[in-house]
């Protein structure tokens, strides 16, 4: 199965260097020396890693198809997915592909199924399990331990925390504030 590991970025030197926008856990991994990717162009294209390295806190690959910057410009803004097979797992236990949570029923903690995971919203600063509530709206639920507290993939589902208004907006708690707060 494809699974999306980055973006390509601006060109970086005139040797055909890239920026990597990363999109995986396991960069190092997906971006080793060798490693085969393919773009999610009209037309895909295979990508051989030639090199990649980190600098300044971004991670920059050299494709051997990419002889120079002029090539690698035309790259940019690409997103790239490598061949995960089906039954591969990340390194870390509490690490998971999008593949594997996407249809997953969501409980509460007391067992009531509310909904079922449609997608992974990926920030910068943490990732959003996407709902589809039995009641037929979509909620967004940030996939932090106090509010995804277990994911039982073997049993297929994940529980989330019933707090008011994250699983029912209307059920959130206003607070009234002074005028000019």
């Amino acid at each position: 199965m494809l699974v999306t590991v980055g973006r390509i970025g601006r060109a970086h030197g005139i040797k055909g260097e890239v920026g990597i926008d990363v999109r995986t856990d396991e960069p190092d991994r997906r971006f080793a020396d060798g490693a085969v990717v393919v773009t999610d162009a009209k037309v895909p294209r295979r990508l051989t890693v030639a090199s990649s390295r980190w600098h300044s806190g971004r991670l920059l690959v050299k494709f051997a198809e990419v002889p120079d910057r002029t090539a690698a410009e035309q790259l940019r803004n690409l997103f790239v997915q490598c061949d995960v097979p089906d039954d591969e797992r990340p390194e870390d236990p509490d690490e998971y592909y999008d593949r594997d949570l996407i249809g997953l029923a969501v409980r509460t903690a007391d067992g009531a199924d509310v909904g079922e995971v449609t997608d992974v919203v990926h920030l910068p600063a943490q990732d959003l399990l996407e709902i589809r509530r039995t009641a037929g709206n979509t909620v967004l639920v940030p996939m932090v331990e106090e509010l995804v507290p277990e994911i039982e993939l073997d049993k297929g589902y994940v529980v989330v925390a019933d707090r008011p208004g994250l699983l029912d907006p209307d059920g959130a708690e206003v607070v009234e504030t002074e005028p000019g707060d």
